[in-house]
């Protein structure tokens, strides 16, 4: 099985801009463009989530993972005026939380390091 031409680098580097552009959309209230931004930029995360998880960063990935559902969840609220909701964002938030402990926490070497 060949490996993919992309490292984990790479679907880093891809993510910023992708993240980027979401939160530009919400701050310039493009409703469509930044619901739209939801999948390519949950759908990298995950990658580089998934691409780590032999690594001790893998809790640090799932940590953005959890933040970037956190913060789309919010934008959407905002979007369709459901602000009274956007507090369900801190399960996801403090998911992130959890995950960083786990983070500092854990005793897993990283292989490169």
């Amino acid at each position: 099985m060949s490996q993919s031409k992309f490292t984990l680098r790479h679907y880093e580097n891809l993510h910023i801009p992708l993240w980027l552009l979401k939160d530009t959309c919400w701050m310039m209230h493009w409703k469509w463009m930044g619901i739209f931004m939801i999948i390519p930029t949950i759908t990298v995360a995950l990658i580089i989530t998934i691409r780590s998880r032999k690594h001790r960063e893998v809790w640090i990935n799932s940590a953005i993972c959890f933040w970037i559902t956190a913060n789309a969840y919010w934008m959407c609220t905002e979007f369709w005026n459901h602000e009274e909701f956007k507090y369900f964002a801190a399960i996801p938030f403090g998911l992130g939380f959890i995950c960083t402990a786990g983070f500092y926490l854990s005793k897993k070497p990283n292989p490169d390091a």
